[in-house]
């Protein structure tokens, strides 16, 4: 399939100074950067997807780049935790009110260049096996949906123009302890396949994770100690083997399905309303009261999740919503379906959306939105941070309800089936 293309990249690391996010247990600013900090765009036809390496992005700040680009555009984080906070009230802090006005500003500048930038090629599309990264975080004999999806866009002349990796791992290698701005295992991908394809591009789109990361439990962020397993050289390692096993996967010209495959690419967008937990007063200041006892005791880690969780008890818990609403977008090149969905869907919800959408299909997650963890149905039983915790810190009244992430899944198939 011949599609118009172009890409843009533009380093948006932040000085030394501002606050990182994606661990409450780190009050520490950055000291200084490890690797770039970027915003990628790729422009396919007039559609467009734009990457930030940071934890998260708020609704608003997506809706407001799209409202300044053409077309339909989807914003989306790779989900660093080396990345600058980004979301006001949520996801650790203080967010520099500076920094966000140029991310934003850059956002659109690269979705422009990249539209400006468009040419003719030939969108290829393979899936590859696991490169055996991902691990169920939340239990041994959990479920790991773990496909590595590779996009590549050639011109007439063969060579490689762009590429898209996709794969479904937390990028947390890196632990509370780092200090230095960096966009964890995905930067070593992107770089990799840069390397063997020079002159391309090469964006890394986060598939569905919550609860997929390289093998410790998200309690395990939530402490200031370091291991040898989450350091510069492991997500090193990680990233080189996700990218040779990217470069290894054999791709084809993407096939056709419809009328609207052969006329291009097109897309389509809507909105639900996911609901939340009912909450509980009465427990939510039991809580609160046994957090403040245990603070003056706590180790400085545990102070640090302590706070927050008070903070959260205090300003947040006492004005509950019943619901958020969410933003999902199925992007149509060819004969292959884009399914952006918002916050931290698990594998499971991927791999139900790629099973009942027809032909070649890519999920993935924090796209237009980071609320938190949407855990499928049969998770809640087994609680966990994801399920009865993190909500705190993602600054959301609770948790949402089982049923969430199904309502989600059935919103995509219905609008993956529209294109």
């Amino acid at each position: 399939m011949t599609v118009q293309v172009g890409t843009a990249v533009h380093d948006c690391t932040p000085p030394a100074g501002l606050a990182l996010s994606g661990f409450a247990a780190r009050t520490e600013p950055a000291t200084g950067r490890h690797d770039p900090i970027t915003v990628r765009a790729l422009a396919v036809d007039d559609t467009v997807l734009v990457t930030v390496d940071t934890c998260g992005l708020h609704e608003d700040f997506c809706a407001g780049v799209r409202a300044e680009v053409p077309g339909h555009v989807v914003v989306t984080a790779t989900h660093t935790h080396g990345g600058p906070a980004t979301v006001p009230g949520r996801l650790g802090g203080p967010v520099d009110a500076d920094y966000l006005a140029t991310l934003h500003a850059t956002c659109v500048a690269a979705a422009h260049r990249a539209l400006a930038a468009r040419e003719p090629a030939v969108l290829e599309v393979g899936r590859g096996a696991d490169p055996g990264v991902a691990r169920n975080r939340r239990r041994a004999d959990g479920p790991v949906y773990a496909p590595l999806t590779v996009l590549r866009f050639r011109r007439g002349d063969g060579a490689l123009l762009a590429s898209v990796v996709s794969y479904p791992c937390h990028p947390v290698v890196l632990g509370a302890d780092n200090l230095l701005w960096t966009a964890d295992y995905p930067g070593v991908v992107r770089a990799a396949v840069e390397a063997a394809e020079p002159g391309s591009t090469c964006l890394f789109l986060t598939g569905c994770c919550g609860e997929l990361n390289t093998g410790h439990s998200a309690h395990a962020s939530m402490t200031l100690g370091s291991t040898s397993e989450r350091t510069f050289a492991a997500a090193d390692r990680v990233g080189r083997r996700i990218a040779a096993a990217a470069l290894a996967v054999p791709t084809r010209t993407a096939a056709t399905r419809t009328a609207v495959d052969q006329a291009g690419t097109a897309a389509v967008s809507a909105g639900i309303a996911l609901p939340l937990m009912a909450t509980d007063p009465v427990k939510d200041a039991a809580d609160a009261a046994a957090w403040a006892r245990e603070l003056p005791t706590a180790t400085p880690g545990r102070q640090a999740l302590l706070r927050n969780w008070l903070h959260w008890a205090g300003e947040v818990a006492p004005h509950p919503t019943a619901s958020w609403t969410a933003r999902v977008t199925v992007l149509c090149w060819g004969g292959l379906r884009i399914v952006a969905l918002p916050g931290e869907p698990f594998s499971a919800t991927a791999r139900r959306i790629t099973d009942r959408v027809p032909g070649e299909c890519l999920v993935i997650g924090y796209a237009d939105g980071s609320p938190g963890y949407l855990p499928p149905a049969e998770e809640f039983p087994y609680g966990g941070y994801e399920v009865d915790e993190a909500h705190r810190y993602y600054g959301m009244p609770a948790p949402f309800a089982p049923g969430a992430a199904e309502s989600l899944t059935e919103l995509a198939v219905s609008l993956a089936g529209e294109i």
